[in-house]
């Protein structure tokens, strides 16, 4: 585990402080390669089909970034990521970046994936595999399509919450989550990239408390989080307002990027593309509401005998105490992360 560990956090670096296209593609592939054992881990057949999609969609990702830059490459004999400038190699790019993040249209594989895979992997997968690609995009984003790269946006806030609606399992409602969420950032990376990578750091830290939170929960159903209040009634009362966070709702932490990138898009005179994405973040908020009622305002039909954990003994304890605190209250302090 330790070995995958490191190997996860070596691809990341090499890629995020890479200038070479090759160096990138290299720490992308160590990334790929040090996630799949994690994936399969379990030995049950659907964590070994997720891990088989997710080798499968990063692998042809990872050509097409090759293919890419060596397009660019033969066409004006510059490597560096920053000098992407042939409009073909762009195209490519964006397909394969999009690819790896799992942006609509080349977000079947993420739903799937996560479901197969146990709440932390899932963690691993919606928060720090992201890093490395959204770096590559955050660098190149000045020869980026800016009318494709709205669209995508748009319907990947539209489709990831209209499939996250009629979902009961956890994992495939953050899937979905992370899809909407990801719209929000392609639509900016243009305009402002600075408030991509912030709402990427935002969204990181609230998902992480609500994927930590549902770990010491074992909850991984809709059902089984109707019931898990009456195991830890005060972290149950918190994952409400975290989950309101991740929603976007003012005064909490996940409303300070929506606000600021609906106003860039404003600056930029792009009032109907604001529009869209605002209301088709309603259609988030929703299964939010759905998940934070099923957490703390569903009562079972018949009470739990067990006795109430008002205090768990386990390490992440602080963490998550940590986490929520800052995925709730950050929203005072905006004037001071935003400069």
């Amino acid at each position: 585990k330790l070995v995958f560990i490191i190997s996860l956090m070596l691809g990341t670096t090499i890629t995020i402080s890479s200038n070479h296209w090759v160096m990138a593609w290299a720490g992308l592939e160590i990334n790929t390669l040090a996630i799949l054992p994690l994936i399969s881990k379990s030995h049950h057949p659907r964590a070994i089909e997720a891990a088989t999609k997710y080798f499968l969609v990063q692998a042809t990702a990872s050509a097409l970034v090759l293919f890419s830059s060596m397009t660019n490459a033969w066409h004006t004999g510059q490597w560096d990521i920053t000098q992407l400038t042939h409009p073909v190699s762009c195209l490519i790019l964006t397909a394969a970046i999009s690819m790896k993040l799992g942006l609509v249209p080349f977000h079947f594989w993420f739903p799937e994936v996560l479901q197969g895979s146990s709440l932390m992997t899932g963690l691993l997968l919606s928060t720090a595999m992201k890093f490395p690609p959204m770096v590559l995009l955050f660098m190149s984003s000045q020869s980026l399509n800016h009318a494709l790269l709205v669209t995508m946006a748009i319907m990947s806030t539209a489709l990831g919450g209209w499939m996250g609606l009629n979902q009961t399992q956890i994992r495939k409602i953050m899937a979905f989550s992370s899809i909407s969420h990801l719209g929000w950032m392609a639509i900016i990376i243009v305009y402002n990239p600075k408030l991509t990578l912030l709402n990427f750091y935002l969204y990181t830290l609230i998902t992480a408390t609500v994927f930590l939170t549902l770990n010491s929960m074992k909850v991984l159903k809709l059902s089984t989080l109707m019931t898990a209040w009456t195991k830890i009634p005060s972290l149950s009362s918190m994952f409400l307002l975290t989950l309101l966070s991740l929603a976007g709702l003012p005064p909490l932490t996940g409303f300070l990027p929506k606000w600021l990138i609906i106003q860039e898009l404003t600056k930029q005179d792009m009032a109907p593309a604001a529009t869209a994405i605002s209301l088709l973040s309603l259609l988030g908020l929703f299964f939010y509401l759905r998940l934070s009622y099923c957490a703390t305002i569903t009562l079972p039909p018949h009470t739990t005998n067990h006795m109430k954990l008002w205090h768990i003994n386990k390490p992440t304890n602080i963490l998550i105490a940590v986490m929520t605190t800052l995925s709730i209250t950050l929203l005072p302090v905006s004037p001071m992360i935003y400069a």
